[in-house]
Formats: C-alpha cells, sequence, structure tokens
C-alpha cells in the first residue's frame, strides 16, 4: 500500500485551495516514481479532497463484515479453483485460470494496443480482472470487469 499527493504542494484538483506548482514541477514530481515500480502495482484510486460538509452528511457505508463475507467467499473459490490466490498464480496459470469472456477479451487487446500495457501489466489486469468477477460471482471475467481492472491501471500509465 502506497499513498502520494497529486503535486508537491498537494492541492492539485482541489476545489478550495489552489495549487501553486507549475506544470513541470508536477511532472518532475510524479517522474520520480519509476515505470517498472509502478508497473508494480496493481490498483490505484485516485482520492480527491472532501469537504467538511461531504464528510457530515454522507450516509453510512456498507459494513465492513458483509464487505469481509465476499472477500472470504472468493479466496475460497479461488483456493478450491487453482489452490492459491490469483495474486499468486504463476504466469503459466494466468492464461488459464484468468481468460476472459470474448467481450472482455477484444477490450483487453484494444487496452494493450492503445495503452501499451506491457507484459507483466497484461497479466495484472487478468488478476484483478478474475477477482472482480470472483467477488461478482461470475464463472469468466467479463468487459465489465476488465476495463474496472484497466482503469485501476490508467493513472499509472499515464501519469
Amino acid at each position: 500500500v502506497a499513498a502520494m499527493n497529486p503535486c508537491p504542494c498537494g492541492h492539485l484538483g482541489d476545489p478550495r485551495r489552489a495549487c501553486r506548482c507549475t506544470p513541470d514541477q508536477v511532472a518532475r514530481y510524479r517522474g520520480r516514481l519509476s515505470g517498472p515500480l509502478l508497473d508494480r502495482i496493481d490498483l490505484t484510486v485516485e482520492v480527491p479532497a472532501i469537504a467538511p460538509e461531504a464528510l457530515f452528511q454522507s450516509p453510512p457505508g456498507e459494513p465492513s463484515a458483509a464487505v469481509r463475507a465476499r472477500v472470504v467467499a472468493a479466496r475460497a473459490l479461488q483456493a478450491a479453483r487453482q489452490g492459491c490466490p490469483n495474486a499468486r498464480l504463476p504466469a503459466g496459470e494466468v492464461e488459464r485460470q484468468c481468460r476472459p469472456d470474448p467481450g472482455g477479451e477484444t477490450l483487453l487487446r484494444q487496452a494493450m494496443q492503445r495503452l501499451g500495457l506491457s507484459a507483466r501489466a497484461y497479466h495484472r489486469v487478468l488478476r484483478v480482472a478474475r477477482t472482480l468477477a470472483d467477488l461478482a460471482g461470475a464463472e469468466r471475467p467479463g468487459a465489465a470487469q476488465v476495463a474496472e481492472a484497466i482503469q485501476y491501471r490508467r493513472s499509472l500509465d499515464t501519469r
């Protein structure tokens, strides 16, 4: 697990405070993370600043117990299917266990070409899509799971 600010001053995109960084400073700041390091991160999520009033007015989220139950069920499914979690699948097994349906495969091919994803990124997208399918109770990753897995990589590959 890692975290970083969007820019050196930390206010890029914040509607309440102006960023004082130049585009060059932002590019240098983000460029400090090497491509090979970023290629090893499976999921990225941008978390924008939240206004204080939104914190007090937001409805309660899903209980942790419900999320935990889904995760436990997905991990049990993975253990029964392949003997290990999707994240620990050897590269040769990823092709067999994580193959998406035709719609997902088409989307992944397009993303590989347009985004220039590496072989490592390809396997990581497949593993994440398989996990998303397991959490949804789907037999195979479909276009929706592949799209979500690709989206989790986008901020890494377009920094």
